[in-house]
């Protein structure tokens, strides 16, 4: 135990069941987004166990080392609203809600970050409010006029949301789902605020298909706690009230789902898009432990080839710089055995992380300028889910001979 930081589960947090395997073993990390401001703040890298267990009753896939949220989340630094891949995706899932389900009423988005997603939303004529617990970040959405409440959701703020707002038409959690502890006191809320016969609660998760598929093993920190498939996630909604009536696969993060789901006995039909994503994942073997041994020794072998391919170069005297701080990074550098000593400096788009230093590792993070200031070599991709976007918008650096390194799915230098 480290300062009573975090603590360890006996159960699986979905189903209660005491059955769980070990499934993935990545090296202890530092909290990933625990950026330090000044290099020497060594009291803040404090290691905690990264270990991936599997659920031998309803397949489910978890952390069971469980950091305190509000050391997770109160000083948070990821912005959704620096990416223009994002920007377009709320677009078209704001418009494709309104399209299809409620075309008006009340929106809540809870970990509603800097409120880009609600502004779609707003702009369809919606009545919009956030749920946000990162206060910098919350604070900018209210100045930028997204209504936000700065707290973590809870079954007593939903009760006092419905007293003053009424009940929600629509309620979103994208990429929150990950990292609950408690997910049926969470749906209780959502239940509570949600409109019974009118209203959908849609929810968006990394999908464990892509993350196996194209060995993304460095979306496993501490932030996430669980790892999604849809046949539990259909379980833990049934035996919540819910009931999935639509899912489908997305391409954010590298790979996510999106679950559309109801209260049970509300007005919608259950799509047949449910049961054949179940069988999808049946047949690649989604629900078996063996399936994240084999992954594990897949993740093994990639980090050797890379980790070979960043000493050659350093060894021909090249300087090697990063692009991308995201929280990923931390496990794949520290996974990777990847430090200050092949990196020279990071690059990041978003101004929340410029001259802060990267968690453990202690590698100075700039902004993007600085390609062109310090001139690396080369630049491994560390935001590799947006590889393409990088190399379009780094073209001068292309120009001059710079080279891009792109880590998964699999190693490539372009």
């Amino acid at each position: 135990m480290i300062n009573n930081k975090y603590y360890r589960r006996k159960d699986c947090r979905q189903c209660g069941s005491r059955h769980l395997s070990s499934a993935i073993k990545l090296k202890s990390t530092p909290l990933a987004n625990n950026y330090l401001k000044n290099k020497n703040e060594n009291h803040k890298n404090d290691l905690f166990p990264l270990e991936v267990f599997f659920c031998d009753n309803c397949k489910h896939l978890q952390l069971i080392d469980v950091v305190d949220p509000k050391i997770l989340y109160e000083n948070y630094v990821y912005v959704s609203g620096t990416s223009p891949v994002f920007i377009e995706h709320f677009k078209k899932y704001a418009t494709y809600l309104s399209e299809n389900y409620c075309a008006q009423g009340l929106v809540v988005d809870i970990g509603s970050n800097d409120g880009t997603l609600l502004k779609e939303f707003k702009k369809l004529g919606y009545s919009v409010l956030g749920i946000e617990p990162a206060r910098d970040i919350g604070k900018q959405a209210l100045s930028e006029g997204i209504e936000t409440i700065l707290d973590f959701f809870t079954p007593s703020l939903s009760s006092s949301i419905k007293s003053q707002y009424g009940l929600a038409k629509i309620i979103t959690a994208n990429n929150v789902f990950a990292h609950i502890d408690d997910p049926i006191r969470f749906l209780d809320g959502i239940k509570c605020l949600l409109s019974p016969v009118e209203g959908i609660f849609v929810f968006e998760v990394s999908y464990l298909k892509d993350v196996i598929k194209n060995i993304y093993f460095d979306t496993i920190y501490h932030e996430h706690l669980d790892y999604h498939t849809l046949l539990p996630l259909k379980g833990l909604m049934d035996r919540s009230g819910f009931e999935v009536i639509e899912a489908s696969c997305i391409n954010t993060h590298g790979g996510s789902i999106r679950v559309i789901s109801q209260i049970k006995g509300a007005k919608y039909s259950v799509d047949s898009s449910v049961i054949k994503l179940i069988k999808d994942e049946e047949k690649l073997g989604l629900h078996k432990l063996s399936t994240y041994k084999t992954f594990s020794n897949r993740i093994d072998k990639t980090g050797k080839e890379l980790k070979q391919t960043l000493l050659e170069i350093k060894l021909k005297g090249k300087k090697i710089a990063a692009y991308g701080a995201p929280a990923k990074a931390t496990t794949l550098m520290y996974h990777f055995d990847i430090d200050s000593e092949t990196i020279d400096f990071i690059v990041d788009d978003s101004k929340w992380k410029h001259f802060l230093f990267s968690p453990g590792k202690n590698i100075a993070i700039y902004p993007k300028e600085y390609i062109q200031i310090k001139k690396p070599d080369y630049i491994l991709i560390l935001a590799w889910n947006f590889a393409e976007s990088i190399i379009k918008n780094n073209q001068e650096f292309k120009s001059k001979g710079g080279k891009f390194i792109i880590p998964l799915p699999t190693l490539e230098i372009v």
